[in-house]
């Protein structure tokens, strides 16, 4: 196993959280197929997915129902075997309300001509591959969802030496991403490795924090280079994740493929081996569900498209009427609103709450804690003020386009100030002013 480089000092910033990962020992199950989902064409960064499918059309599990469209879009697949019932408007964990293609089952596990068959995939080119992932309609499932084929097809002046393979899985509570590496790491590999071929990368490198020692010794076991990290938050952001393990900082408004690497997360990595080795879409995915207001915590493999109320159903049901539901984990989730929110491909957990933290904002007390944590080095204090008097293009200046939504900063604020909130409205108020 190796160990990190005692040179790099990890990245500016961050906070140490209470982990309460208490789903970690707990094996991943099936969640049967749902009798009805609700699969949005916008699960990804991009544009959405063209229809190609109408009301009444018979399906089958791994149908393509959505083509990408556009060079930043995914395509999106029948996750059950049935009948369209409609493409209308439906909610949406993240958009508020997207348009979804609703199927109800026909009871059976009828799968699309040539999925799960076991293909020869040792002697394709980058060309094919990137084909069939970009077919699968795989997307990063560490959170972002960007579409992998994109990220694997950087510009010919800008080569990859380095492919880091992100297993840090640093929001407190979630748990899948670790039990993916202890149930499925030769997966992970494979996938890992497939990556590295179309990127022509010398360098790949697992990276996990120190609270996944377990998983760090699997990888190094089949003889993979592994840079096990200090477990702080966000360590498993990419330029983060970077810094930390290659001391190379990628510059302002900049990419990883900037500074010669790509960031792969280690989910994105088995279903992209899926789909080469099986011609598998991404039609399901693991989720960690946990919280205090959900009878049983459990890692589940779920069907995209699955409503959040059958989730929850699954692990027992609600303790009490829940008074939060979110995607994602506590740091950087989405509070929800309907029951029939569906799991999408960017879904890595559902924490069921008790209770609500509600806080009455103080005043700035000048303290710069939320400096101090900010792990791109901003003054969110100053950006906040400024997204405050509607100053979008001075708060820009600023760095507001840099904010990656980690909360560190809200988190460190003794006044609890939503500096998020202020930030990521701020960020939209620039794009919208940029696209005048």
């Amino acid at each position: 196993m190796t160990i990190l480089n005692p040179m790099s000092k990890g990245f500016v910033g961050g906070i140490h959280l209470p982990e309460n990962k208490l789903t970690e020992s707990l094996a991943i199950e099936v969640m049967p197929a749902p009798k009805r989902v609700y699969i949005p064409f916008a699960q990804h960064t991009g544009k959405p997915a063209k229809p190609l499918v109408q009301k009444g059309d018979l399906v089958k599990i791994g149908t393509k129902i959505g083509e990408s469209e556009g060079f930043i879009s995914a395509s999106t697949h029948a996750s059950i075997s049935g009948k369209v019932l409609d493409i209308k408007q439906h909610a949406h964990p993240v958009l508020g309300s997207s348009q979804c293609c609703i199927i109800e089952s026909d009871e059976t596990e009828d799968w699309a001509s040539g999925v799960k068959e076991k293909h020869d995939h040792e002697n394709l080119s980058k060309e094919e591959l990137l084909s069939i992932i970009k077919d699968a309609g795989i997307v990063g499932l560490g959170g972002a969802a960007f579409p992998t084929h994109v990220k694997l097809s950087p510009p010919p002046d800008k080569p990859i030496d380095y492919l880091l393979i992100n297993g840090c899985e640093c929001e407190p509570r979630l748990t899948a991403d670790h039990r993916l590496m202890l149930e499925y790491p030769v997966g992970v590999i494979e996938g890992a490795k497939l990556f590295q071929k179309i990127l022509n990368a010398e360098h790949l490198i697992f990276c996990v924090e120190d609270n996944k020692k377990d998983a760090a010794k699997i990888f190094a076991r089949e003889n993979e280079e592994v840079r096990v990290l200090n477990t702080k938050y966000p360590q498993g952001a990419e330029k983060q994740l970077i810094k930390a393990v290659l001391n190379r900082t990628v510059p302002r408004g900049g990419l990883p493929m900037d500074v010669g690497c790509v960031v792969q997360n280690v989910g994105t990595c088995y279903a992209t081996f899926q789909a080469v080795k099986f011609r598998k879409p991404l039609i399901d995915r693991i989720v960690t569900v946990t919280g205090n207001g959900v009878n049983q915590s459990k890692n589940l493999l779920v069907r995209i498209g699955t409503p959040i109320i059958e989730v929850i159903n699954f692990c027992g049901g609600f303790v009490d009427q829940p008074k939060q539901i979110i995607f994602g984990g506590p740091m950087m989730g989405i509070s929800q609103y309907a029951e029939d929110v569906p799991v999408i491909k960017g879904t890595s957990g559902i924490l069921v709450t008790k209770e609500a933290s509600i806080y009455e904002e103080g005043p700035c007390v000048r303290c710069a804690s939320c400096i101090d944590v900010c792990p791109m080095g901003l003054m969110p204090t100053e950006i906040y003020k400024l997204v405050q008097n509607k100053k979008f293009l001075a708060s820009k200046e600023y760095g507001v386009l840099d904010c990656i939504e980690c909360g560190c900063c809200a988190y460190a604020c003794p006044s609890k100030i939503p500096l998020v909130h202020y930030l990521k409205y701020g960020k939209s108020e620039v794009w919208r002013l940029s696209n005048k």
